[in-house]
């Protein structure tokens, strides 16, 4: 694929802080390694924690909200394909690529679906139990909704999120593709490299804390520590991760063996010798990074039917999955202290990444959707009308008023 593909990133790529991250290096790395020429793009500011894609052989490139010299910028590259890093950046920039570039064969990556993981902390918090309904009532899932339907493919991460775009809101199949993370198969050279259960120590969670859900997921952690100390006094749990709060922050209690360290670099190490990574998300969407991260790392997790949804099919997962918080800590201990349950587990953990995520297969299936979508883009817009239609609106409405911010903040 001799082309030019366009990333239009929500932010810039920091793949050791949130799994949203690593998607986007893996998709990034799939279109070099194809020989594809790619720039990314994006409008926020460059974090501490951001890579330096330039030393990928990636052009990076500031671009800004509501503002014609994108216009300029896009048309001078002229891209084959643009990818669009979540939802927002296609409502930003979806209807100028479609109005410079209107060839270029436009890609929402979803990460996941942000409506779902709003919707359900919304239910949380207000103590209702998850409905379909809710979703369909969610202005946040008519505006990402509308963003799938302007754009000729959205990736879709979850078996989960496919299944419910297709039932739900009766999304075609044929402007989605389930495409989930794209890993290494974990061979055996690979699982020599694993300490053995003997020499690991300790429980281990590792999250972004932007992100609502882990927040949440390590208060949960708190909660439930007293009752696993008690039964395990030499053993710690770890938490790591970028972006801290002070509320995070609060609950470092060494004499408690509640380790909050913060962000780190390495945390492939971490969980490398941790026994168990535990954690018990009660809200989100999409695949849970550290779930896969643990497998890779022949670390058993604990989880909830939220953590796990969509991410093993009916694999039997590499630990436990549990909503009731007080089996939770019953499992917690039993897989700590049961070194062939623990083994089971961590074999578990090798099938479902060598199944589901194996970027061999996964992003050949990619790679061969983007060739038949190049050669049959007439005909593929051809039968979605509803998309057209959206992208219409869309170009008359969100266009003039970029037009009139732009003015706007000239005088």
């Amino acid at each position: 694929m001799n082309i030019t593909i366009l990333f239009i990133g929500y932010v810039w790529v920091e793949p050791s802080s949130s799994a949203a991250g690593s998607r986007m290096l893996q998709l990034i790395e799939l279109f070099l390694d194809n020989g594809c020429q790619v720039t990314f793009a994006s409008p926020a500011h460059k974090g501490k924690n951001a890579i330096d894609l330039t030393a990928y052989g990636v052009k990076e490139v500031t671009i800004e909200l509501n503002s014609s010299s994108f216009d300029v910028f896009i048309t001078e590259l002229n891209p084959q394909f643009v990818v669009f890093d979540r939802f927002m950046m296609e409502e930003q920039f979806g209807w100028r690529v479609a109005e410079n570039c209107p060839d270029a064969i436009r890609i929402l990556d979803t990460e996941d679906l942000h409506f779902l993981r709003k919707v359900r902390y919304t239910q949380l918090k207000n103590g209702e139990e998850f409905s379909d309904i809710a979703l369909l009532k969610s202005d946040e899932a008519k505006r990402e909704i509308a963003s799938i339907l302007r754009c000729d493919l959205s990736l879709i991460i979850s078996s989960y999120e496919m299944q419910l775009l297709k039932s739900i809101f009766k999304i075609d199949e044929r402007i989605l593709l389930y495409l989930p993370f794209l890993l290494d198969v974990i061979d055996e050279a690979h699982q020599k490299k694993w300490l053995p259960y003997e020499e690991r120590k300790d429980f281990v969670f590792v999250g972004n804390f932007f992100h609502k859900p882990n927040i949440d997921a390590v208060l949960e952690l708190k909660r439930m520590w007293p009752s696993i100390r008690k039964r395990l006094p030499k053993v710690n749990i770890h938490i790591y991760g970028a972006y801290v709060t002070q509320k995070i922050q609060q609950l470092h209690k060494p004499d408690q063996g509640f380790l909050v360290h913060g962000y780190t670099s390495n945390a492939i190490e971490k969980v490398n010798s941790a026994k168990i990574v535990l954690a018990p998300l009660r809200f989100g969407a999409g695949i849970k990074g550290k779930l896969t991260e643990a497998m890779i790392c022949g670390t058993p997790s604990i989880t909830t039917s939220v953590g796990a949804e969509g991410m093993h099919d009916e694999l039997p997962w590499n630990g436990f999955v549990k909503d009731d918080f007080n089996t939770f800590t019953d499992v917690a201990v039993k897989l700590y202290t049961e070194k062939e349950i623990w083994l089971q587990a961590q074999h578990n953990g090798v099938e479902i990444i060598n199944t589901i995520y194996d970027k061999n297969v996964v992003g050949n299936k990619f790679i061969e959707k983007l060739n038949h979508l190049k050669s049959e883009i007439v005909s593929h817009r051809s039968t979605n009308f509803l998309g057209a239609l959206l992208q219409y609106q869309t170009l008359q409405s969100t266009k003039y008023m970029s037009k009139w911010i732009e003015l706007k903040n000239k005088n």
